[in-house]
């Protein structure tokens, strides 16, 4: 792969970001689209340029709020409408790919709300274009900004855990499944369920914290217990809002087998009976010492409950690490403009190729539960 590759000849010339503002579009005005508005709008030399959105009242709202020149219904038109130098793309899953290849194709750069797309296919559809045309595609992966993470990726760096062998991942909820009916409750457009949705946050941020380990193999199993009898909703998700029936898991677990023996567990659960709050964990065994994070609440606490299991001459040396709330979305897009004005020698590192393989393994996880054997990558 090379970094040194130039947009495609039908893409229109780019002027170098670097010398002027930048105009940057969101397509997307729910809650993720909101998030990238906010941090845009907070950075210097970043104008938001136009919104698209398909709630009337709430897309003029945003415009006025933020000053928005153009504002556009239809994506495909803020597309054609120009003037613009990178996009994000915060939409349901079976968007993500036609809109990031359009834009790709057009010189633009494209950071895009997780999972890069509903599979792995389309994914890689979307790297192809990253690379073909010379620009950036970053996958938004907001949960391994946090600032207890970020503090236990610091031990773990530094040795202070030896090798680690043994992890475990989750994300779950008692009744958190998304509107029945509605896309994340399709998987034509959402790509799956849990798995795919909040199982890709704790899988992105547990290979990021062991160091970007190969997955050699996977088991997994997924479970409809809940979902199809119209239960697992509460006031945020509502699982009776429709009759629409229910085709995707509400639970999900995979074994991942590491190369050099490791092994991690994921664990991702719209609705099951477990305690009320919400749970985001990780918990980590190394030849040196041991990890346990805890993040709970409705929403999740800022900052979770870290502690770090050690020994110094025989005897127990448990600590608590200083960690800070994170900066999730702002820092998702400070880092992506950061990239955009480090010009082409940076850009070809932003292709989407990890988000790309997260997609791979979900797909191996589904291919696994499906066909009740372990699956090698």
């Amino acid at each position: 792969m090379s970094n040194e590759q130039s947009p495609s000849p039908q893409s229109p010339p780019v002027e170098e970001p670097r010398a002027r503002e930048l105009r940057v579009g969101v397509v997307g005005i729910g809650w993720a689209g909101q998030q990238h508005l906010k941090a845009y709008a907070s950075l210097e030399g970043v104008r938001i340029v136009s919104v698209a959105g398909m709630e009337q009242d709430l897309r003029e709202s945003l415009q006025a709020e933020y000053s928005i020149p153009k504002a556009f219904a239809d994506w495909e038109e803020m597309l054609e409408h120009g003037g613009l130098d990178a996009i994000s793309v915060a939409v349901p899953t079976f968007l993500h790919a036609p809109i990031a290849i359009a834009a790709l194709e057009r010189g633009l750069h494209v950071l895009s709300e997780k999972p890069i797309a509903r599979n792995a296919a389309e994914g890689q559809a979307m790297v192809d274009a990253a690379r073909k045309a010379g620009r950036i595609l970053d996958v938004a992966f907001n949960h391994r900004r946090r600032g207890d993470i970020q503090a236990l990726k610091e031990v773990i760096d530094d040795g202070g855990l030896g090798r680690p062998y043994y992890a475990k991942a989750s994300w779950l909820r008692r009744s958190g499944i998304p509107t029945l009916g509605s896309w994340f409750t399709n998987p034509e457009l959402a790509g799956g369920g849990p798995l795919a949705d909040i199982g890709v946050h704790a899988l992105d941020y547990a290979l990021h914290l062991l160091g970007e380990p190969k997955v050699v193999a996977v088991s997994a199993t997924t479970h409809a217990e809940l979902g199809p009898r119209g239960r697992g909703g509460n006031n945020r998700y509502s699982a009776m809002a429709t009759s629409h029936a229910f085709e995707v898991e509400d639970f999900a677990s995979a074994f991942l087998r590491l190369e050099g023996g490791a092994t991690l567990l994921i664990e991702a659960g719209w609705a099951s009976y477990r305690e009320t709050d919400d749970l985001l964990d990780f918990m980590v065994y190394g030849t040196d010492g041991g990890a346990e994070l805890k993040a709970q609440g409705n929403p999740l606490a800022p900052v979770g409950k870290l502690s770090v299991f050690t020994e110094r001459d025989g005897e127990n040396a448990d600590y608590v690490p200083q960690a800070l709330p994170g900066r999730a979305h702002q820092a998702v897009v400070e880092d992506f403009v950061t990239a955009i004005r480090g010009g082409e020698e940076v850009w070809g590192e932003h292709d989407g190729s990890q988000a790309l393989y997260r997609a791979q393994i979900i797909d191996a996880c589904y291919q696994s539960a499906r066909e009740q054997t372990e699956v090698r990558l």
